[in-house]
């Protein structure tokens, strides 16, 4: 989709509150079955996205915002990794796979 287009598509609501994304917004965001959406209200109106695209931890980003502000209070505190840290480090991670892109087992609350 060109950069600043402008989509308008309608979609009516059933009963159970349930509606069909058009396809041409469908075909813009590249979704398919199965993917995920993601609906955000704000001042400026209602904005629907694939939900992969920007999905962040709640949990992770409030401990970065955290992070960035003590490392602006004291830069001081920043210390170089020690090498008896490093070889500690590596030893309790040697031998495990570890495969990023596999399926999480059990139930994951987001």
């Amino acid at each position: 989709m060109e950069h600043g287009a402008v989509i308008e598509e309608f979609s009516t609501i059933s009963a159970k509150g349930q509606t069909t994304v058009p396809k041409l917004i469908r075909q813009a965001l590249s979704l398919n079955e199965g993917d995920q959406i993601a609906f955000r209200i704000d001042d400026k109106g209602v904005t629907l996205r694939r939900a992969d695209e920007t999905r962040e931890d709640p949990a992770i980003s409030s401990f970065l915002t955290f992070l960035a502000r003590d490392l602006e209070k004291s830069p001081q505190n920043v210390k170089a990794l020690s090498p008896a840290l490093a070889k500690r480090i590596a030893a309790l991670v040697e031998g495990v796979e570890l495969d990023l892109d596999a399926a999480i087992e059990g139930d994951v609350d987001l």
